[in-house]
């Protein structure tokens, strides 16, 4: 799983038919341990998260599980919305 924060969304007029209907949100990684600049991705959004919050997301064939349709093409998608994130300095 991976912690990120919603930056913002994705308006596509023209894609795959399995993708009719599903909200797509930019993802930017957070690395609590390092602290290190993750690249971007983009997840369907399915409980209804936005922009500046932080985010459970889960990837692969876990998130076509999670949306419930194994058919469609997505990668990432919104498991949870985070409320606290606790993480004891090293």
């Amino acid at each position: 799983m991976i912690i990120g924060e919603v930056i913002g969304n994705v308006w596509a007029t023209r894609k795959d038919e399995a993708l009719n209907g599903l909200k797509l949100l930019v993802i930017k990684p957070l690395d609590y341990a390092s602290g290190k600049d993750l690249p971007t991705l983009v997840a369907v959004d399915n409980i209804g998260a936005g922009t500046g919050e932080k985010v459970l997301i889960v990837k692969g064939s876990s998130a076509r599980r999670a949306l419930g349709k194994e058919e469609v093409p997505i990668d990432a998608i919104v498991v949870g919305i985070i409320d606290v994130v606790d993480v004891e300095d090293q």
